[in-house]
């Protein structure tokens, strides 16, 4: 399979850096271009654009942190910050609207009703995604 534009979804999360560094390992190989999105939830109470305390700045600092590990991989990546109603939605949208062959998720293990859960924002990725998936587990030491 050949990529040509990958999007990778962040949220700040431990997996975030190893997602990156894969999904840049794998358009070295295609030559093919990295987006990194970050979306913010807004409640919908509040207009879209309105901008919440904190959430802003936390969005930016991952988005550097990220462009700091893909120029670790000597690989140029895009980063954009969406501000959504919901972000599973958000991330199937903006990977149709810039016509992604991969979505990647990192994701963190983690325990639900004393289960392993994905939350919500996988399963609604998966089901609705434009394009392949994959998903890096990162497992807690």
């Amino acid at each position: 399979m050949k990529f040509k534009r990958i999007l990778v979804s962040v949220s700040g999360s431990m997996a975030d850096e190893e997602a990156v560094r894969l999904a840049c390992r794998l358009a070295r190989k295609d030559r093919a271009e990295v987006l990194a999105v970050y979306v913010i939830p807004i409640e919908r109470t509040l207009p879209l654009d309105t901008e919440i305390g904190g959430e802003v700045e936390k969005a930016e600092a991952v988005l550097e942190r990220i462009e700091k590990v893909a120029g670790e991989e000597a690989c140029a990546v895009e980063t954009d910050l969406l501000q959504a109603r919901d972000t599973a939605p958000a991330i199937v949208d903006e990977a149709v609207e810039r016509q992604a062959d991969l979505i990647l998720m990192g994701v963190v293990y983690q325990k639900r009703f004393g289960q392993f859960s994905l939350g919500e924002t996988v399963p609604h990725v998966l089901k609705n995604a434009p394009c392949r998936v994959i998903l890096y587990q990162h497992y807690p030491s």
